[in-house]
């Protein structure tokens, strides 16, 4: 414990550096002292603190103008300096609160390897913080997470979800802990994967890859080696607050890590870590022999309407329901398609279809690329007779906008 004398020169001391950052213009647009005055703020709220202090943060946050940078990497940066003498003067209120990363957001090409329901933070961070169910408290994490959080996301399944969260996680050797905190998602399907998470880490799989006292409905890693489990149990320690929902308690958690963080594992190299295929479009349009549909949407029944022609432009078919699902069915059981290019695209016009007639958008349905069409009209197309037909126009039932 400090005496008196300590305190209030230490409490000097962060006036003195606060009127410092205050008084530096290049101050102003910068994140850490934005961050200052927002974590002064959220410890004296008004009327708390000593008076000096907070004549001095309204004048600060008088000053403030639009943030331009994240950290200027000042060699002395003020904004931490006024909290650790803030600290020493008034207790732990302040000692919890960052504002200054310790290195700068260094972006990472290829980490994660896996996408998902996730926010990077800065690769060389010991700390994954992973908040199961819960989108609004991983939200709340990234605003307040600090020098030491690498990562934070969502994970909602017990196979999958854990799968790709490992896989994520060893690919970089700086992530040495998984703090699971949040809801777990038993409530609604019983899928428990915070539990398997926490249980795997203890416990480990069995010979079917099958997590040990696992309570999800089907716990069972396929995805990933018994090598890999094994080395992700060895590296990486899980922490579990299961429940857990306050920021500052997590984050508290964090620095707790960080603080016995015993460095970069050794590189781990995962073998079966899919390569995303870059997506393309067909270098031509192929037309269905079955034909080609027409779709409209009929508010005034509340329907929708599916139209089949022939290629020769002969009506064949008309199948009527509310949902995508009623109409693509009895499309493919009555053999009305015959290529799965054109039942993919179908399938996303149905579904544009039904968005229409739920929420009273506009429904145009789309057409197959057409080259150096120079047709020009005044009205948005209505309907377009075909799929993938290659060119394949019938002007009766058209109007063409102007497409190159």
């Amino acid at each position: 414990m400090n005496s008196t004398d300590e305190k209030d020169r230490a409490l000097q001391e962060a006036l003195e550096l606060l009127k410092k950052a205050t008084d530096a213009e290049k101050c102003r647009a910068c994140g850490c002292f934005h961050n200052l005055v927002q974590a002064l703020e959220k410890t004296f709220p008004a009327g708390q603190g000593p008076k000096e202090l907070r004549e001095l943060m309204a004048a600060a946050k008088q000053c403030l103008v639009p943030q331009r940078y994240d950290c200027l990497g000042c060699e002395v940066c003020l904004p931490p300096l006024v909290l650790n003498a803030l600290s020493q003067a008034l207790g732990e209120a302040v000692a919890d609160l960052e504002v200054c990363p310790s290195e700068p957001v260094e972006e990472r090409r290829g980490w994660p390897p896996l996408p998902g329901d996730y926010r990077v933070l800065r690769y060389q961070a010991p700390v994954a913080v992973c908040t199961l169910t819960c989108e609004d408290l991983m939200a709340a994490l990234i605003k307040e997470a600090g020098s030491k959080v690498a990562i934070v996301g969502t994970m909602h399944t017990e196979n999958l979800g854990i799968e790709r969260l490992i896989q994520n996680v060893l690919a970089n050797p700086n992530l040495r802990f998984v703090i699971v905190c949040g809801p777990d998602s038993q409530q609604a399907v019983g899928h428990y994967p915070g539990q398997s998470l926490v249980a795997l880490a203890r416990q480990g799989t069995d010979d079917r890859q099958r997590i040990v006292d696992a309570k999800g409905r089907r716990p069972i890693l396929k995805n990933l080696s018994p090598p890999a489990v094994a080395r992700f149990r060895e590296v990486v320690e899980v922490i579990d607050l299961i429940g857990e929902t306050d920021v500052r308690r997590i984050l508290s958690e964090v620095r707790r890590c960080a603080a016995r963080n015993p460095g970069p594992a050794a590189p781990y190299a995962l073998s079966n870590i899919v390569t995303p295929v870059p997506g393309y479009l067909p270098a031509r349009m192929v037309s269905d022999p079955a034909g080609y549909f027409v779709i409209y949407v009929d508010r005034g029944r509340g329907r929708l309407s599916l139209e089949h022609y022939h290629n020769d432009d002969l009506l064949d078919t008309v199948i009527e329901g509310t949902s995508a699902a009623e109409l693509y069915t009895p499309a493919i059981d009555n053999g009305l398609i015959s290529r799965l290019d054109h039942a993919a695209y179908l399938g996303r016009e149905l579904a544009k279809a039904e968005n229409s007639l739920r929420s009273g958008a506009p429904f145009i349905q789309d057409a197959a690329p057409v080259r150096r069409l120079q047709t020009e009209s005044t009205k948005p197309c209505t309907c377009v007779p075909f799929c993938h037909q290659g060119g394949f126009i019938n002007p009766f039932t058209i109007n063409l906008e102007k497409r190159s």
